[in-house]
């Protein structure tokens, strides 16, 4: 059997990326925890932390790149980076089933504790007579002051539009890499995370909406903690997307993959449905009901 790197599984040399991921990750969380809590340096350390992780992302998404195009991965390889993929898809699973969670539990069990349902009604005539337990709320105690719910329709129905469509044109961006029309897969990609980024965009425009006109906000009792918790992570999580199909649609203006060898694409395809299943989900628990 040839010796050539195609029959060995290759095992990457030792990396720095990882250690200056670690570094930018604490940076980041030691930055937003200040920052939330009312530090002026805060601000500087989070944005530090942010510097950091783009640098680590961009540097080893070169790296791995370079790998990958000078031909030292062979099917084992890519074997292993698709269970990879899927391990880390089902975290980010158990990662929003935690947030979902505990929308669930505040709604169906806190608050109805709260109002007096059932075994509990001690709690309210003892604690908080005569509060009636509704959602949306911002507790008995009314935290955050009086505010106004975010509805289905406008904004978060034409960014659910939005994200169902570039569910599709990213599947057939897909079927043009596999069937070989090169012109409609970079047609179809781009619009992919143009539409991502539109997204993106929108909901900002909805958080300004929410903080200067609703009263809407993180500390608005258990409601804008939930809210702004689950919308805010997903979008972060759309941004992410976006970047990782804009670099994906780089790689084909330069020529990468082919109709048999394109697992960064589904990969990434991937990642974009499971946001968009994410969405679907949260659309109906957060918004309508």
């Amino acid at each position: 059997m040839s010796s050539t790197s195609h029959d060995h599984y290759y095992v990457p040399h030792g990396s720095h990326w990882p250690i200056v991921g670690s570094i930018g990750l604490l940076f980041l969380m030691v930055g937003v925890s200040t920052w939330l809590n009312g530090g002026d340096l805060g601000f500087w350390v989070m944005m530090l932390g942010f510097a950091t992780i783009i640098t680590m992302v961009v540097g080893w998404f070169g790296t791995v790149i370079g790998e990958n195009q000078g031909g030292l991965y062979n099917a084992q390889v890519d074997k292993s980076f698709r269970m990879g993929m899927f391990w880390f898809i089902f975290s980010e699973v158990m990662f929003f089933a935690a947030f979902f969670g505990a929308l669930f539990y505040a709604r169906n069990m806190s608050i109805p504790w709260l109002g007096g349902d059932s075994n509990n009604f001690f709690t309210n005539l003892l604690l908080w007579t005569g509060w009636e337990s509704t959602w949306p709320t911002n507790g008995p105690a009314n935290v955050g002051g009086e505010f106004e719910k975010m509805g289905p329709f406008g904004l978060p129905l034409i960014n659910t539009a939005i994200l169902l469509t570039s569910s599709v044109t990213v599947t057939i961006a897909h079927h043009a890499l596999i069937s070989g029309h090169r012109g409609v897969l970079k047609a179809f990609l781009a619009l992919t995370f143009i539409l991502g980024f539109i997204f993106v965009f929108f909901q900002a425009e909805e958080y300004i909406e929410a903080y200067q006109h609703m009263n809407l906000k993180l500390t608005t009792g258990i409601y804008g903690s939930t809210f702004f918790m689950l919308t805010g992570f997903h979008g972060m999580h759309v941004t992410l997307g976006a970047i990782m199909l804009l670099v994906i649609w780089l790689r084909v203006m330069k020529g990468h993959f082919t109709p048999d060898k394109h697992f960064a694409f589904e990969a990434v395809a991937w990642y974009w449905h499971f946001v968009d299943v994410v969405w679907v989900g949260l659309y109906v628990f957060v918004y309508w009901m």
